[in-house]
């Protein structure tokens, strides 16, 4: 019987080397075609482009790129954003926001909370701690932890700002020639705090400063762009966003529902940020909510952060983009427009992050002023950021 022991044996291992190939495979295959960039040539940057570029301090309120099974510290032939790809781009400011639940048939129009999870099954994939398969509070804190590690492997390329002081420092080091990206910690919908506000410490302690409330469905603080209803903030809800306001936090309105948006302009004083979107008038769908509620956050100091990707834009491509921009300057002026990439979030784009000078060329093609291009393409975020964080 020996024989026989020895293919079953067999068998078994192989089995288990399948199975591990698939771990080890699949998520890079999900990965790829989640996240695509179109095959392109080199889009055009001009000498004057380019130097321009060099100059500017560059930030992005928003990329997913801590979702996946990549090392960001070195760079990759797939996905959009890494830090060497950052550094390509002369970005100084990254937001990399975690996402802890996604519904199964995400859509813009309806989707239901109770929904079967899409992140339970790539968690379960891609192998992460067991405690993260049945928590959202600690897939946020994974995630969180993947990022210091990331700076703590590569501190010359990547520091996590959790303070002004941290974002001063960042800026002065890069002022003297540094090309350090400085890495910021956001939500993307607030419901990893499971109910209880006290999870907001734990939050804040690994290093979250920007809480977006809602993510493609609605959750225990209010209606989401993409719930079953234009629900507004609940009582939970109303507690959050105040002691958001009333720490050094960015309190972030993407994917909010409608009135969501007015109870939290209600409710508050401080600059708000809409991190990934494009403007409704420019780009009539859905997901871009009214250029009124735009022009309302905006007069609260705060930024509208234009997309790459064609959902928000109605074109991707660096002038396309430029276009969008273009149009929400006009709508609620150079002072509150950003960049919002939502680069790594399961979005195609035309280009990523290590080829921005083409849409620094794409807004001069497009009229803008070189004043006009510094806010948007990080001015605005810094002066944000100075204000919110302490």
């Amino acid at each position: 019987m020996l024989w026989l022991k020895r293919i079953i044996l067999g068998m078994l291992g192989i089995a288990l080397l399948g199975l591990a190939g698939v771990f080890i495979l699949a998520p890079a295959i999900v990965e790829k075609g989640l996240n695509p960039v179109a095959p392109h040539d080199p889009w055009p940057v001009s000498t004057e482009a380019a130097a321009l570029h060099e100059r500017l301090v560059i930030g992005d309120w928003h990329a997913d790129s801590l979702l996946w099974n990549r090392d960001l510290t070195t760079r990759s032939d797939y996905g959009q954003v890494d830090i060497p790809r950052l550094i390509e781009g002369n970005v100084a400011v990254q937001v990399f926001t975690a996402v802890t639940k996604s519904p199964a048939g995400q859509n813009y129009a309806s989707n239901s909370a109770d929904a079967r999870d899409n992140i339970t099954l790539l968690a379960v994939g891609q192998l992460w701690p067991p405690r993260t398969w049945g928590s959202l509070l600690e897939r946020a804190l994974y995630q969180a932890a993947k990022l210091h590690g990331f700076a703590d492997r590569a501190p010359d390329s990547l520091r996590i700002l959790r303070s002004r002081a941290d974002l001063e420092a960042l800026l002065a080091a890069r002022a003297q020639g540094a090309r350090t990206v400085g890495g910021l910690l956001g939500i993307e919908g607030a419901h990893p705090l499971e109910g209880d506000l006290a999870n907001l410490d734990r939050l804040e302690d690994a290093g979250y400063r920007l809480i977006a409330l809602q993510h493609f469905f609605d959750n225990a603080l209010g209606g989401s762009l993409h719930g079953e209803g234009d629900h507004g903030l609940t009582g939970f809800g109303r507690a959050v966003v105040a002691e958001v306001a009333a720490r050094g936090m960015v309190l972030d309105l993407a994917h909010s529902s409608p009135q969501v948006v007015r109870d939290v302009l209600a409710m508050t004083d401080i600059p708000l940020v809409l991190s990934h979107t494009g403007l409704h008038s420019h780009c009539e769908v859905k997901r871009n909510i009214p250029d009124a509620l735009m022009q309302r956050i905006a007069q609260t100091g705060g930024v509208i952060g234009i997309g790459y990707w064609a959902d928000v834009t109605c074109d991707d491509s660096p002038a396309g983009v430029a276009g969008a921009i273009a149009a929400a300057v006009a709508a609620v002026g150079a002072d509150h427009v950003s960049l919002g990439s939502d680069f790594d979030g399961s979005v195609a784009t035309a280009f990523d992050t290590s080829e921005l000078a083409a849409l620094t060329h794409a807004l001069l093609e497009a009229g803008l002023d070189e004043e006009t291009i510094a806010k948007v393409m990080g001015g605005n975020m810094i002066r944000v950021l100075r204000a919110r964080l302490d």
